[in-house]
């Protein structure tokens, strides 16, 4: 489909009904654009703030259809939309990012060897298909490692930590993955984890905000920092290049993220790619007041054809992004009470564990919390 410039009043559809959709639908409400958001749950966080919405699977060919013939332009909130649904809308409407950074980023193995094609580095990997594909990687990687299923992994499911050569039966090992096609990779011994956050334009600007740090707990991320402390100048340059080539290197239009591992060997920082989510991220979430321009209004601004805008912090100041885990988010009372602290909560019935409910951001000065 032929691009268009989108302004004030025009529709962008959003694929997709969580807390990232919603705040993406947001964002388009500050520029005068409407929201129809396409989800197949009914309870869907973005449905509670869209100008319209379809309630449909996305295998349904008929309902996509409609939706993407009544909207300008089409993005999405997460990157395990079927490929097949991806084609469906970008014969209807125009598509952003595009069905190759889909298919590129929902495969392990596809995504590490477009990223090492680039001469950017990842921890080492190999396709496991079979029990004995399982030792001749181990052979070549070594131990420890991590075995991951290839497609449809996300906070620390479907993957598994590998440390000694005899530990478990192959059989069983294998079939604690249900068959799905696995990659074995090599474990990296990084000091923390960063992202880059970085949207591409129609024209190919590109504006990234500064190098995060983030801390996981239980695999999920718990505390995001900016800019991430300890860190060089020249490794925070070197990171925003690596997500330019990237996005260069997919055509891509959109805010994406790159996940980094940092490495310290003898004093020097080196950088090590873990993987890309082709989307606004949850280590971008501080941006929403701690940046010139949140991820979600460049997002909205990339996909509508519009100038990027200023991806600088606000006064230049630190900020600090906790997500509000499960019943986390039962001290919503408290947080609004707390000067300086910018809550925001996704509309979410049952805080489950494990469940995103919310998160907090604050500026400036250190948490008071933990």
């Amino acid at each position: 489909m032929t691009d268009k410039i989108l302004g004030p009043g025009f529709t962008l559809g959003i694929v997709g009904g969580g807390q990232l959709g919603r705040m993406i639908a947001l964002a388009a409400a500050d520029y005068g654009l409407k929201a129809h958001v396409y989800a197949p749950d009914a309870d869907s966080p973005a449905f509670d703030v869209a100008a319209r919405t379809t309630c449909a699977a996305y295998d349904d060919a008929a309902a996509l259809a409609d939706f993407a013939r009544s909207v300008d332009v089409v993005t999405y909130e997460f990157e395990n939309i079927p490929h097949a649904t991806a084609d469906v809308l970008a014969r209807h409407a125009a598509l952003h990012p595009n069905a190759r950074a889909l298919s590129t980023t929902q495969d392990r193995l596809s995504e590490k060897e477009f990223i090492n094609g680039l001469g950017i580095p990842t921890a080492p990997f190999r396709a496991v298909d079979t029990p004995d594909d399982l030792d001749r990687a181990i052979e070549v990687i070594g131990l420890p490692a991590v075995l991951k299923t290839r497609r449809f992994g996300y906070d620390g499911k479907g993957q598994r930590m590998l440390r000694e050569r005899a530990e478990g039966d192959r059989n069983a090992l294998f079939a604690e993955f249900g068959g799905a096609p696995l990659i074995l990779e090599g474990f990296v011994p990084f000091e923390r984890e960063v992202s880059v956050v970085g949207a591409r334009g129609r024209d190919g600007s590109f504006a990234a905000y500064d190098l995060c740090e983030n801390e996981h707990r239980d695999h999920i991320l718990a505390l995001t920092r900016v800019p991430a402390p300890g860190v060089s100048a020249e490794t925070g340059r070197a990171a925003v290049e690596i997500a330019r080539r990237i996005a260069d290197a997919l055509d891509y239009v959109g805010v994406l993220a790159v996940e980094m591992f940092l490495v310290r060997e003898d004093g020097a920082e080196r950088l090590v790619v873990n993987e890309i989510a082709p989307r606004v991220h949850n280590s971008g979430h501080w941006t929403s007041e701690g940046a010139l321009t949140s991820q979600f209004a460049q997002h909205v601004r990339a996909v509508c054809g519009w100038p990027l805008g200023d991806p600088g912090r606000v006064g230049g100041l630190p900020v600090e992004m906790r997500n509000l885990i499960g019943a986390q988010a039962d001290d919503w009372h408290a947080l609004l009470a707390e000067p300086g602290a910018h809550l925001h909560l996704y509309g979410k019935g049952e805080a489950r564990p494990g469940r995103k409910m919310g998160h907090v951001t604050r500026l400036g000065a250190g948490p008071t919390g933990s």
